[in-house]
């Protein structure tokens, strides 16, 4: 019934699974995206949590992604301006996957330790945070960029950051977006170590070997007691945060941030601010067209969306 498998047979294809000398190690294998993840890597991503968890013979689990350049930079934006900023309904069925891997992960019953080998930005410091324990080269830098893309970093970064850097600071790297170097979250507390790249692999082993030698029933309830606090915060919250970032999609500041994200530009933050109607692109749904009688037009529209006569401003 708990069958583990052959990492081979799952054929992923957006992740690498691996598991060797009692370690099971999921790498996100985007590189080219700065291993963002989507929709089928946090699917896959789940899968292989859940076997860990199976695999009597697995004592860790390590994360990590891909190449030196990035960990993890959080869902791909791309996917977001193409299918959620669309759908938005469908971003809730989205995060429902998320919440998945996210509770699959941090219940697995074994210490998880994120390897850290490059850029980890918005849902990858949540994947980051998710980790028990975490190693980090010294040209890591650590970032939230929710406020910057017009998202809220609430998939774990405003319950948890309080958790572990302190209240001033949590809204410091929340509110800023501005970068974090190794050396500082080593001092704030967002990893355990740093270590240059050349030595991350042997770090990650030797934490490994350590967490290998204890026994593994005192260490599935010691984790889950240490979780209470980051279990607490993220129950009382991630509900809500998915039904508002759903509604939140249908909203101007996502379509303009990712929009942004995607062309390559800066964000037009002002012109958002200075509207008489930040919510909505082009203005409340409020006119009716003299013509056809269509009603719902934004109110900045000259003319008929469906029929094209020329609407009467108030």
């Amino acid at each position: 019934m708990f069958k583990a498998k052959d990492p081979e047979e799952y054929e992923f294809k957006e992740i690498i699974y691996e598991k060797v000398d009692r370690v099971a190690k999921v790498t996100i294998n985007r590189p080219h995206a700065y291993n963002a993840y989507t929709t089928l890597t946090l699917q896959e991503m789940t899968q292989a949590f859940k076997d860990a968890m199976w695999d009597d013979y697995i004592a860790v689990v390590v994360l990590t992604g891909a190449g030196d350049k990035a960990f993890c930079t959080g869902g791909d934006v791309k996917e977001y301006a193409s299918k959620y900023v669309a759908q938005p309904r469908d971003y809730w069925k989205y995060m429902t996957i998320f919440q998945e891997a996210h509770d699959v992960f941090r219940n697995l019953g074994k210490p998880t330790v994120a390897r850290l080998n490059g850029v980890v930005a918005g849902g990858g410091n949540e994947w980051n945070m998710a980790c028990d324990l975490a190693i980090a080269a010294d040209h890591v830098e650590i970032l939230q960029v929710g406020t910057r893309v017009g998202s809220v970093a609430c998939g774990g970064a405003t319950q948890w950051l309080p958790i572990m850097v302190g209240d001033r600071r949590a809204r410091e790297i929340l509110f800023t977006c501005d970068r974090i170097p190794a050396q500082k979250a080593l001092e704030w507390g967002l990893v355990n170590q740093v270590v240059p790249y050349s030595e991350l692999d042997e770090a990650v082993d030797v934490l490994c070997e350590k967490l290998i030698n204890k026994f593994p029933e005192c260490m599935r309830y010691t984790k889950q007691q240490v979780n209470f606090w980051k279990d607490f915060a993220w129950y009382q919250t991630i509900g809500h945060a998915k039904d508002w970032l759903s509604l939140h999609f249908a909203c101007w500041e996502p379509y303009e941030g990712m929009t942004a994200f995607v062309e390559k530009r800066p964000p037009n933050y002002l012109k958002v601010r200075d509207s008489p109607h930040s919510e909505t692109l082009w203005g409340p749904p409020l006119q009716e067209c003299p013509s056809c009688h269509v009603k719902g037009l934004p109110t900045e529209f000259e003319y008929c969306g469906k029929c094209g006569a020329k609407l009467k401003k108030e």
